[in-house]
């Protein structure tokens, strides 16, 4: 097998169930095997859809395996027999599957495909955005349902095609609707639950934004292994450099209007920390505040570490492909720009290629930089330099000083001194050495007597070019050590600004593991930076321990020592994030458990009052009609007997809430979709209300809905509605028809609803407003939401103009049927 062609794998991925991946995926593989390649079913599940089973009809398929499992008989894909048919294509359905466990067969589906393509078979699959395993936890966040079936992925980047198969939720919860998706008994569940509208569009933003992260990783994988270093304009990226000036401000501003001008522009800031810490004018309050500004401009702050600023500006700005780079003017003067060169503006133009440079003026510019220079390193031309300077200045000095002839032996020792200590100044010590051992040679030959001989008969002259000798060492040596010293300062310096930088992100928040692994990559200028379970043993690739069972690699260049001492602090942040994400992972889990807690407490708090009244008033009047030492009259036991009815009906209608809210969490509610008018069943919702007033409901069409179901629902909202109405005002229902459906509205002049309330107002077992909650169960208004949602109805609450809250219920006209149904929302897949 170890020449043959690895398979390609296609996956057509979508935000929910029913968007119509495995109707994409069977179209495709008949336009493929229309087209002569030889392709063959695996395994497609089409969950009894009649337009996705059509699509099977001249496909070959392989008969599934029949497994035995715990007494019971399921059919799973048959991979010895597609191995062995061995076709070119083969579509397998539900790429995150649990096979059922066997002998000789892999626990998921997704190893079966991988088994696949090594053998050479192309593969197309389908798989839900959920079942991925970076986004699980996400989408339980969201949608409250638990995804047991996962993805890595790792497997699912690895596809040569992600083709998204994207539809609007309102499109997919009609899908639903028409029972396209589900079989009817479960539509009204899942419409109530999973497929709501806010749950539909943050899994549909999640597929999407996946998807695009995907689509820059191959573009940035094409351009590498094609070695394409120019800037590709997919979109406007604008960098701005930082140097923690006071001009900083001014060209965040300048970039954020840039990147602004286009859509979908980003924002890039970027400070470059010198390796030796030395950088001119560098104010770490200033950056601090510059990056604030640019966070809240909706950018990203980025520092990285590289000697040559002027070259690591520009291969940063490449690697994250920039368009444009946003420089300010020098703040150096004329002078010194003369002086000293071109500076790093000019720099990165001539680096730039088919990058735009703009530069920036300021008021800082040409009036200098804010802090001396105190850039003393030894850099290669100055290593070579001290030496050349020591063998060459005191030949000069010695050429000056016979030409002059008027100097005596003092002046002339002074004069080389002078030039050993600039020797040592540019070279360091070793440069001083060669400079006064030179200098000494020449005082010799030149200028002690007698002259142009190595002899020393003066007494006096042997103890000057000792005390010479003596003191050029001694300055030398200090010089040198001076600048060892601000070296390791500056080193000092430039560290504990790389980690003010990180400490800060985890102040704001940043400190998600993903984001300290790039801030570490970033910062040492590093290919990559991941966590693994054990040291890569690779050399040239340090590794750090961060935790048990936990190492922070990295790969790339070859570190420094202090380098690896910053690393550490680095690692020691990665660990406490990663433990930070085990804490909160097991605070997770003990959430729901408190939820759940609460909520049972609630439930006890609220059950114990409501069911005890009804249950004593009703017990109370049977009680007293049992008795035979009172006679009562007709009228008395007729009021009596009404009490214990009125009591029981109450009784009836709390325990129907109870059991009709279990119902609708559990998605186990029957519904009776049908034509129904609004006469039909406001008569016996408003029995128990007398102050309401009912108008405009004459011309109002019928609207399709279960009958009684929406006259509980209506019957929950006048009620409530009674309850906060003052003594004297009615409540008022009305109701319009607009747009194919008919909103019904239920009146209140009462107190109206807090600005914070609108949250928490259909939560069941509160009340909002009420001192506490032992005046009700508080299940009205949550079961009238959850019963018109079953019904493919909203319910919205409104300010009523004047004071109160008005309940709007909104259904669609009787005559959109399930049955009426455009060809292209019929054509469901899974």
């Amino acid at each position: 097998m170890s020449d043959v062609r690895p398979g390609r794998l296609k996956v057509y991925l979508g935000a929910a169930p029913g968007v119509g991946k495995t109707y994409r995926m069977l179209d495709e593989g008949r336009r493929r095997a229309a087209r002569g390649a030889d392709v063959v079913v695996g395994f497609a599940e089409c969950h009894g859809r009649p337009h996705t089973e059509a699509m099977l009809d001249g496909l070959e398929s392989v008969p599934r395996a029949s497994c035995a499992y715990r007494g019971g008989r399921f059919e799973e894909m048959d991979l010895a027999a597609l191995l062995a048919r061995r076709p070119q294509v083969a579509i397998v359905d539900e790429f995150a599957h649990t096979n059922v466990p066997g002998e000789n067969r892999n626990p998921k589906r997704w190893q079966d495909i991988e088994v696949l393509l090594d053998a050479g078979i192309d593969v197309i699959t389908a798989l839900n955005i959920q079942h991925l395993e970076s986004l699980n936890d996400v989408v339980e966040k969201i949608t409250g349902v638990p995804q047991h079936e996962t993805v890595p992925d790792e497997v699912a980047r690895r596809a040569h095609q992600i083709e998204l198969v994207d539809m609007p939720p309102e499109g997919l919860r009609r899908r639903m609707a028409h029972g396209n998706i589900y079989a009817p008994e479960k539509v009204d569940a899942a419409l109530a639950n999973y497929f709501r509208t806010g749950n539909l569009t943050a899994l549909r933003q999640l597929a999407l934004l996946w998807v695009a992260d995907r689509v820059d990783e191959a573009l940035q994988e094409y351009r590498s292994q094609h070695g394409i270093g120019g800037v590709w304009e997919t979109r406007e990226r604008v960098v701005v450099a930082l140097t923690g000036g006071p001009e900083g401000g001014t060209l965040i501003r300048r970039a954020a209007r840039i990147a602004d001008r286009s859509a979908g522009g980003d924002l890039l800031a970027v400070h470059v920390a010198r390796s030796d810490g030395l950088a001119d004018g560098v104010s770490h309050a200033s950056l601090a505040r510059q990056r604030r500004l640019v966070e809240a401009l909706g950018g990203s702050y980025h520092s990285v570490v590289g000697d040559d600023v002027a070259s690591t500006l520009v291969d940063f700005a490449r690697a994250e492909n920039a368009t444009q780079l946003v420089l300010g003017t020098s703040r150096r003067g004329r002078l010194a720009r003369f002086l000293t060169g071109p500076g790093t503006g000019e720099t990165v133009t001539e680096l730039s290629g088919d990058i735009d440079v703009h530069r920036v003026t300021h008021e800082r510019a040409g009036r200098g930089t804010l802090l001396p220079s105190r850039r003393r390193t030894l850099s290669t031309a100055r290593m070579i330099a001290g030496p050349v300077t020591g063998l060459v200045l005191p030949v000069l000095l010695t050429v000056v000083a016979q030409l002059r002839g008027t100097l005596n032996l003092t002046s002339e020792a002074l004069l080389f001194l002078l030039a050993v200590v600039g020797v040592a100044c540019i070279g360091g010590v070793a440069s001083a050495v060669i400079a006064s051992v030179t200098a000494s040679l020449l005082l010799n030959y030149w200028f002690i007597p007698p002259i142009g001989a190595f002899t020393l008969d003066d007494p006096n002259a042997l103890l000057a070019l000792a005390v010479f000798a003596v003191v050029a060492a001694i300055v030398a040596a200090v010089v040198d050590r001076s600048l060892r010293l601000s070296r390791r300062s500056a080193r000092a310096t430039a560290e504990a600004e790389t980690m003010s930088s990180l400490a800060g992100s985890i102040v704001r928040g940043e400190a998600t593991i993903p984001a300290l692994l790039e801030r570490t990559r970033e910062t040492f200028g590093m290919e990559s930076a991941d966590l693994v379970d054990e040291p890569p043993g690779e050399v040239g690739v340090p590794a750090v321990p961060v935790g048990p069972g936990a190492w922070l690699a990295l790969r790339g260049r070859t570190l420094s020592s202090s380098e690896r001492r910053v690393l550490a602090a680095f690692a020691a942040h990665v660990g406490s994030a990663v433990e930070q994400a085990r804490l909160a992972e097991a605070a997770a889990e003990v959430e729901p458990v408190k939820a759940a807690d609460r909520l049972r407490t609630a439930l006890l708090r609220a059950v114990g009052h409501d069911l005890r009244t009804p249950l004593a008033a009703g017990w109370a009047a049977v009680t007293s009609l049992r008795s035979r030492d009172v006679e009562f009259s007709p009228e008395d036991r007729d009021e009596l007997l009404a009490t214990a009815d009125e009591s029981m009906a109450k009784l009836n209608r709390l325990v129907e809430n109870l059991l009709d809210l279990s119902r609708l969490e559990a998605g186990a509610l029957t519904l009776n979709l049908r034509a129904t008018s609004l006469e039909e069943v406001l008569p016996m919702a408003l029995a128990d209300v007398s102050d309401v007033d009912v108008v405009d409901l004459e011309e109002i069409p019928a609207v399709l809905a279960d009958p009684p179901l929406l006259e509980r629902v209506i019957a929950n909202l006048v009620g409530n509605a009674a309850r906060h109405t003052p003594s004297g005002k009615k409540v008022l229902v009305t109701a319009s028809a607009l747009a194919g459906r008919v909103e019904l509205r239920v009146v209140d002049r009462g107190p109206g609803l807090p600005a914070d309330g609108r949250d928490h107002l259909f939560e069941p077992f509160q009340r909002l407003g009420d001192t506490d909650n032992t005046t009700g169960l508080g299940l009205g208004l949550a079961l009238a939401r959850g019963l018109t949602e079953a019904m493919h109805g909203t319910l919205t609450p409104e300010d009523t103009p004047g004071g109160g809250l008005t309940m709007v219920v909104s259904l669609p006209f009787a005559a959109q049927t399930l049955s009426a149904v455009p060809a292209e929302q019929n054509a469901g897949g899974a």
